[in-house]
């Protein structure tokens, strides 16, 4: 699911270790752009915190994964990002791994005018 909008908060990185070792996370508030716009919360965890290097007022577009799980009764839900583009830029390890683009295109000689009509 994609979620388009502008951060209008970054909340304090918290990190730990766990079984698996150590962890790190990174809560967003993105507001909408709607007509009635809304605010949502998501992280992004791990390595992608500095790859995006988000900030207040960065516009984006969020792919998020949402999740629910029940503890003790209650439910608790998840809005995980695993992928975060600026303003329709990709993200740096996208852009290595696309083709080069060629920087000019081939010159003729001469036009030829080859179409049957």
């Amino acid at each position: 699911m994609d979620i388009k909008g502008k951060i209008i908060s970054c909340l304090p990185m918290a990190s730990g270790t766990s079984a698996k070792g150590v962890w790190k996370k990174q809560e967003y508030i993105l507001q909408t752009e709607e007509q009635f716009p809304k605010k949502i919360c998501f992280v992004v965890w791990g390595e992608k915190i500095d790859e995006y290097a988000l900030k207040v007022s960065d516009s984006v577009t969020a792919s998020v994964d949402i999740e629910s799980r029940e503890f003790n009764g209650r439910w608790y839900t998840d809005v995980k990002a695993w992928k975060v583009a600026k303003d329709g830029k990709t993200s740096p390890a996208e852009r290595d791994s696309s083709p080069p683009l060629p920087s000019e295109p081939p010159l003729r000689e001469e036009m030829v005018d080859d179409l049957p009509f």
